[in-house]
This record gives structure tokens, sequence and C-alpha cells, in this order.
């Protein structure tokens, strides 16, 4: 834009000089116009005094007619010595008197006539006029090397385009270096704010901006405070209420959990009963209300179970893309993060949950460290290590790894699970969206969740295919 202003600027700026110039080599060539003019007038005032010079009818011995010169064509020629010249040629058009390389076709009429001739390496005005004089009828011929108008195509190099180009490259230099210099605060601000974080709304300094780009500052800053405002609502409003939400779903958990293991007991106690009438429901739990109970039976309460943890589920998932997406993450001084202990210390957290679907939940870890948000990064990887375990069938495969490679710090969780075909893994980044035909109970969060930390970390997260030709394989790179 800066410079699309700046090459505009340096347009209108020069194009009025270019005009200029032209203007001026057009009323230089009017004034050698105007004075050519009047340099042909004066020759032709002149060429009846030339005829008047040849006074004898006589013809001298070489066959040439007496001359002798007018006061007024002897003054010209001698003022213009050196640049002047005359000629008086028969009608055959053989030069008799003066200067020989005057000589010319001879005129048919007795009207004065004008054309130019080069001699020694000048232009000439030649006015050329057939006559009636003492010694008969001949032509005279006067030439004229200062007409300005002659002079002016020669000389119209030096004078004009020479020094109006040389006027023009100067004035092009200064434009260009004021241009900038006046464009620089404009430029240094563009530069300012694509240097700017995404998540960086902060008002830009007024005082630094010139004065006429301060209006565009000043709407750039309501803009960003009404975006900031927005997005801060937007955020406060999804993290109140995933908190507020965890705590009666975290009650509510609890008692269907109640429910169920109640429910198992009671199967379980009817078993050993057999055909005893004192348990005649045996497979169920009865749950009191205001008015009365509702008998709920062991698989209802298991539906209800698992929609109770997964509400609770998805409730921590949106408070902790809330916290991903926070504005606020700029301000907090990052931390040297080990990666090797944070594996580990997700692998004891979901080792129960892997054993109990048959998965082999291994670690193949390197010392490894990163700088940034401790509680995040092990947000990032829970989302991953959970997602792997949910997909992966049982007596699958899920491996968590880090390292150092090519100086940078990278995260990896494989499994041998369904994978995702490469066709959707762009689309899987999406928040909500679950692959159609996909098992379990997923939210579609996980990897959109896991994607916003690691930008926030400037880290690239890959979605690739396992080791041994299926399942899914996410990387997680920092910059080195």
């Amino acid at each position: 834009m800066t410079s699309d202003l700046r090459n505009r600027l340096l347009l209108l700026l020069l194009a009025p000089l270019c005009l200029l110039a032209l203007a001026g080599a057009w009323l230089d060539y009017r004034s050698a116009d105007e004075a050519a003019g009047r340099h042909d007038q004066r020759l032709m005032r002149l060429l009846p005094a030339l005829a008047d010079s040849i006074l004898s009818p006589a013809i001298t011995e070489e066959g040439e007619p007496l001359l002798l010169l007018a006061p007024p064509v002897e003054e010209f020629l001698r003022q213009n010595g050196g640049t002047s010249g005359f000629s008086v040629l028969d009608l055959k058009g053989r030069v008799l008197l003066g200067d020989d390389w005057l000589g010319n076709a001879v005129p048919t009429t007795q009207v004065p006539e004008f054309h130019s001739v080069e001699h020694d390496r000048v232009l000439y005005r030649v006015a050329v006029q057939r006559s009636h004089t003492g010694a008969g009828e001949l032509v005279v011929a006067l030439a004229d090397g200062s007409d300005p108008r002659q002079q002016w195509g020669r000389q119209m190099l030096l004078r004009v385009l020479l020094p109006n180009l040389a006027l023009i490259a100067a004035a092009a230099l200064a434009i260009h270096w004021a241009v900038r210099r006046a464009f620089k605060p404009l430029v240094e601000l563009a530069e300012a704010v694509e240097r700017r974080s995404p998540r960086d709304l902060s008002p830009i300094d007024e005082a630094a901006s010139p004065a006429e780009v301060r209006p565009l500052v000043d709407s750039l800053n309501r803009l960003f405070a009404l975006v900031n405002a927005q997005a801060e609502s937007q955020r406060r409003f999804v993290a109140d209420a995933a908190h507020q939400l965890r705590t009666p779903l975290a009650g509510l958990q609890a008692q269907v959990e109640a429910w169920a293991l109640a429910a198992r007991g009671g199967a379980a106690g009817a078993a050993g009963a057999q055909s005893s009438d004192l348990m005649p429901d045996v497979a169920s739990a009865r749950v009191p209300l205001a008015q009365g109970a509702i008998v709920l039976g062991a698989e209802e309460i298991e539906k209800l179970r698992q929609a109770t943890r997964r509400t609770s589920k998805l409730a921590h998932q949106l408070l902790a893309l809330s916290r991903a997406d926070a504005r606020n993450l700029d301000a907090l001084a990052p931390q040297s993060v080990d990666l090797k202990a944070l594996c580990e210390s997700l692998l004891e957290d979901f080792l129960d949950a892997a054993t109990a679907k048959g998965l082999d939940l291994g670690l193949e870890v390197a010392p490894a460290r990163t700088h940034g948000h401790g509680w995040l990064l092990r947000e990032l990887l829970s989302n991953l290590v959970d997602n792997a375990i949910q997909y992966t069938p049982c007596g699958g495969t899920v491996t968590l790894r880090c390292g150092m490679e090519a100086g940078s710090a990278f995260l990896q969780v494989e499994d041998d699970g369904p994978g995702v075909p490469e066709a959707e893994r762009g689309r899987v980044m999406q928040r909500f969206y679950r692959l159609p035909g996909s098992a379990g109970e997923g939210t579609g969060l996980g990897l959109p969740i896991a994607d916003e930390i690691a930008r926030a970390h400037q880290a690239e997260l890959a979605l690739g295919q396992g080791a041994r030709g299926q399942g899914l394989l996410v990387s997680v790179r920092f910059a080195a």
C-alpha cells in the first residue's frame, strides 16, 4: 500500500515537471519561430538591394557581371561574417558571383523562395529570388546562418532536452527521498501492525503517528477496542459457563456413579438370593423424588452414567479451549517445561484407562525441554492420549514419545487404530467435527484444542500415518 502511494505521489509530482519542460520547449520553439520569421522578412527585403547591386550590363572578360554591393547588403554581410553568404546565378543555375555552395535550382517565378542549406556544419536559411538586374534577369540568393529556428533543432539537445532531463532526474531523486522520509512513519506503523500477535489488540500509540494518519489510527484503535471487548465477552462466557457447569456435573456424576454401584451391588445380591422375594427388582436402583420414586434399570443407569461423563468432559474441554484462546497468555512469562517428565506423568494418569481396555500404553522418551506453559502442554498431550485410547480397539498399542530432533523438541502420540484419512485431516482440526462413523462418544474438541495450544506455543501440530501403515501419528514440533 505505501509503495503504491509513494509511486503515485512521485508520478503526480513528476508529471507536472515533464509538462512544464515540454511547455518550455514549445515556447522556446515558438520564440525561435517568431525570430526566424523576422529573419526571413529581413532577407526578403535585402534581395532587391542585392539585385540592384549589379550595376552594369557589361560582362567582364571572365564572363561575370559587375557587382557593387549596396550598403544594406554590405552591412548585413559584415555583421554576420562567417554565418552569412550571397550568390548571383544565371538562369541555368550557374554561379556567377558569390559563394559556390549557394547554387540551387532556378525559381520559375519572381516570388521569393526560402530553403535550408548545410555548409561547414552550419545550417543556413537561404532566400532566393529571380530578379531583373542591370545585367539582365538573374537569380540572387542570400544566406543567414544565425537564424534561431535553423539552430534550434541542432541546439535543442543541449539547450532544452539535456537541462530539462537533468532537472527532472534531480527532482525525481529529491522527491523520492522526500516522499520516502515523509512516508517513513506510515511504513513503521504498517510494520508494527503486521508484527503484532493476532491476540494483541492493544491500542496503537497515536503520538508516534503522523498527524495526517491519526484519524486512521484512532479508527483502528476503536475497532481494536470493539473486537477486544467482543472477544473478551465470548471468552468470559465460555469460561464462566464451563466453570459453572463443572460443579453440578461433578455432583451429578458422583450420584450416578453411586446409583451404578448400587445397581451392580443389587444384581450381585440377587444372584446370591436366586428366588428370594425380598428383592423383586435386582438389577435396578430406586431414585427418591419429591412425590415418590423412579426405578431405573442397570442399562438406563449405565446410559446416564456415560452421558454425565461425556457432558463433564465437554465442560472441561470448553474450559481448556477458553484458556488456550485467552490473550493473556502473551502476558504470562513462559517457563522451561520438561517434556520427558510430562510424558511420564501422563502415562501414570492414563495407565488404568488403557489397562481397562486391554491396550499396551508405551513410552519412548528422551530428555527434551521447551519454553511454554506447562499446564497447557499437559492439556495438549492429555487430549492426544485420550483420543488415542478412545479410538484404538481393544488389544491395540498407544505410544508416547518425546525428544530432540534438528535442534527442536517434539512430542508424538502414535496408535494403531483406524487412523484419519488424508482427505479428512484438515477437517478434523475444526471444532466439533467428527469423522463419519466414528466409534465412541467424542466431542470433536480434542484435536482442535491440541492444535490451538500448539499454535499458542509457536509449534506445529501435524497428522500422519502410523509406523506400520495403519493408525494415526500426531506430531507436535516446537520451534528451535
